[in-house]
């Protein structure tokens, strides 16, 4: 008999049994559990779990119909899914610079992401040789003049993603604001320096550095409609000192955002992160 990597995860209120519940669920469908994780957070009282279980090949949409009895039972929200499926197709905005964008076209090119890029879009042309150069589609959406010209941006890129059957976008280093619409129908990941709420705004490398910071960083969360408020992924953080000028800190600062966008998107694709409460519990 042959079998296949599952991946189950799962979030509801904490109630007894619930771990030997799911436990008996995928021991019922002919399933062999090969690790599992979970938390119990008791100031939510919520519990969340991740589970990688072999079953048999051909029983995964009959389990999913008995996980929904389940699910139905304990209140519980979940998500299934199967590694060896095809990859997640992942829209790429980007304005400038790129170096957030030549790593994760790296990454994918040599496998270390698990993804189809289904377009990059920016609202520069700087990058379109890149992209095209690594074999993927590029659309240039200029932001023009004139009382509108946002709206209608916004309106061209979100079409734009739309069309690509995008599973994920991330914003890799993409430096317009956009609209609540956008990031509640799409599931986002943004990167940013780890500033904030410090030094917001323009040039907070400039302003880190008139306060002589000693720790810098980058932080990777996922989008919503409050700006750089999202659920946390990932933050790495490094230290500097007094001989870093401001172009230290920006090529630093770059290293890391590169580094921390590249894992949160990893841990997105690999079903590793589960989101509640404006918080997020990071399985690695």
């Amino acid at each position: 008999m042959s079998y296949e990597r599952t991946v189950l995860l799962l979030r509801c209120p904490d109630r007894p049994r619930v771990v030997a519940t799911v436990a008996a669920a995928i021991a019922d469908a002919g399933g062999n559990i090969v690790h599992a994780d979970q938390h119990l957070d008791a100031a939510h009282d919520f519990f969340v779990q991740r589970v990688e279980f072999d079953l048999p090949a051909g029983a995964h949409e009959r389990f999913g119909d008995d996980l929904r009895a389940v699910a139905d039972r304990l209140s519980m929200t979940w998500d299934l899914w199967r590694p060896g499926e095809g990859p997640n197709r992942v829209a790429i905005l980007v304005s400038q610079p790129g170096h957030c964008l030549v790593d994760l076209l790296g990454r994918v090119a040599l496998g270390e992401l698990h993804a189809e890029i289904a377009c990059v879009i920016s609202n520069h042309d700087s990058l379109r040789t890149l992209v095209e150069a690594h074999g993927h589609r590029f659309h240039h959406v200029e932001v023009g003049d004139g009382p509108d010209a946002a709206a209608a941006h916004e309106q061209a890129v979100g079409s734009l993603v739309e069309d690509s059957g995008a599973e994920l976008v991330v914003l890799a280093r993409y430096m317009r604001i956009l609209p609540a619409e956008f990031v509640e129908r799409h599931v986002t990941i943004n990167v940013h320096h780890s500033f904030l709420p410090a030094f917001s705004g323009a040039r907070p490398y400039h302003q880190a550095y008139s306060r002589g910071v000693k720790l810098i960083g980058a932080t990777a969360h996922y989008a919503t409609p409050e700006l750089d408020a999202g659920p946390i992924i990932c933050q790495q953080v490094t230290p500097v000192t007094h001989r870093d000028d401001v172009d230290d800190l920006r090529r630093i600062g770059s290293d890391l955002e590169r580094l921390v966008l590249a894992r949160a998107v990893h841990l997105h694709l690999e079903r590793r992160v589960v989101t509640y409460a404006n918080r997020t519990v990071v399985f690695d």
